[in-house]
């Protein structure tokens, strides 16, 4: 295939600007809430020096105790902000999308994890007055006869089995349905840690401001996670009913799923976000999967196309007309929130096309200011719709067919193998830099997309990507 252009259209001088409300709205939640982790920190920091943290030092025992309290303190902290990343709050979910809170709370669960680890071992070793050999007998003792600390083990050993299963190596070995459950026992090994910390942690409830500080960051959170991930889905789920209607093979191993229900304008979902799904009566319902709307919502209905990549996602096929679906959501900032440019470029892989099929037909753009650019193996998703898109509303389409040429490339092999894919990218789309550009596909081929816009000279802040596999 030799590279063309889509075909220019004029634009229209009088299409007003993007409203950019909502994104300064997210920045300032981004914003504030990199302020209120910091400022914990330093607040916990503060304390401990005020409560002859530093002073211990001199000591090899008492420095040891004291640099695990410091090490305790802020592991708590850092526990407590994964919690809320993982929380599902509305508006952390907006301001910085799942890819980008994943990526977070990923730095944040392991450090927390590594400073937690550090606290048992410098305060097991600082009590054992500064003696490794009797240090494990000392690390009995305190688990055995401190209050709370038998309960702290297990919580402890709940996080170890959440974060062992989340390391890549052991994550590729795991169905994402088991991952997922695996997961949930953070929550647990957050709340066994609580009473241990209250009971022995002097430097948790020593003044009435640390304790109004502790026991508010803990309600909050729990408040959260009981509002955002029990109380909303539930509510939403009886509130709308939604149902299978019927679904629609679209490629070997790929079917939309159509669904309706009550009042659905009232969701808040838009296109190119995804809800967690479980749809009952059929086995393996209670564990949930993320789906993108493949088309724009509408008020009365909604569709998702998924692909059969496990025993979940292959499940769907089976699903029968009238079956209820348990949601989570909507997520995600694959959608309009995140625009700030009259222009804009999809750019999506395989099943990746789906949010972006449905943002070419739920975003406001004027002929000529939307580009698709979709890479498929044999089978085009959506090729008529996509087409129908085209003429009805300027969307220009760039196929990309073929299998990738290369490990290091993008690109199908469908394009003339003596072009490069920057050059192919920038020649398909000259003005990329000036666009808003949202891009979907696996992790692998989303990370070199990325940095071929990187090297065409798209700022950051214009790039709006999701992946999927884990």
């Amino acid at each position: 295939m030799s590279l063309t252009a889509p075909r220019p259209i004029a634009l229209d001088p009088r299409t007003p600007p993007v409203l950019d409300h909502r994104a300064r709205h997210d920045a300032t939640v981004r914003q504030t809430a990199g302020a209120a982790l910091w400022l914990s920190l330093l607040l916990v920091t503060y304390w401990w020096v005020s409560g002859a943290g530093l002073q211990d030092l001199g000591d090899w025992g008492d420095g040891l105790t004291s640099l695990g309290r410091l090490t305790g303190l802020v592991s708590s902290v850092l526990l407590l902000a994964q919690v809320l990343l993982m929380a599902r709050v509305p508006a952390l979910e907006a301001a910085y999308g799942q890819d980008r809170l994943a990526r977070i709370h990923r730095v944040v669960g392991f450090t927390s994890f590594a400073l937690m680890v550090a606290h048992v071992v410098l305060v097991t070793w600082g009590y054992a007055a500064g003696s490794l050999l009797d240090s494990p007998a000392t690390l009995w003792d305190l688990t055995v006869d401190y209050p709370g600390m038998l309960l702290a083990a297990a919580g402890s050993l709940c996080l170890v089995m959440v974060v062992v299963t989340s390391v890549r190596a052991a994550r590729r070995r795991l169905r994402y349905e088991s991952w997922h459950l695996l997961h949930l026992y953070a929550y647990l090994g957050v709340g066994l840690a609580l009473p241990h910390q209250l009971w022995t942690g002097q430097d948790l409830v020593s003044s009435t401001a640390r304790t109004v500080f502790w026991w508010s960051a803990w309600g909050l959170i729990a408040a959260a996670v009981l509002v955002w991930r029990v109380a909303l889905p539930l509510t939403r789920t009886l509130r709308h009913d939604l149902r299978v209607t019927h679904l629609v093979p679209e490629a070997p191993g790929v079917v939309s799923v159509h669904l309706t229900g009550r009042r659905l304008d009232l969701l808040d979902v838009e296109a190119g976000q995804f809800l967690v799904w479980r749809f009952l009566g059929r086995r393996g319902w209670t564990r949930a999967n993320p789906y993108s709307l493949s088309a724009a919502p509408d008020g009365r209905t909604l569709r998702i196309t998924v692909q059969a990549v496990g025993d979940g996602s292959a499940a769907l096929a089976m699903l029968r007309p009238g079956t209820r679906a348990v949601v989570e959501g909507p997520y995600g900032r694959l959608s309009p929130r995140a625009r700030s440019r009259r222009k804009v470029a999809l750019i999506g892989a395989g099943a990746g096309l789906a949010p972006l099929r449905s943002l070419a037909e739920g975003l406001d753009y004027a002929p000529g200011e939307a580009v698709l650019l979709h890479r498929y193996s044999e089978h085009a998703l959506f090729a008529r719709e996509i087409a129908a898109l085209g003429a009805a509303r300027g969307l220009g389409v760039v196929p990309l067919p073929g299998r990738r040429r290369t490990p290091g490339s993008w690109l199908g092999t469908g394009v003339h193998p003596q072009v490069d894919d920057l050059r192919a990218l920038q020649h398909w789309v000259p003005d990329i830099a000036e666009r808003d550009v949202y891009v979907c596909g696996p992790r692998a081929w989303t990370d070199l997309v990325r940095v071929d816009l990187h090297r065409a000279g798209l700022p950051p802040e214009h790039l709006h990507l999701e992946t999927f596999g884990w």
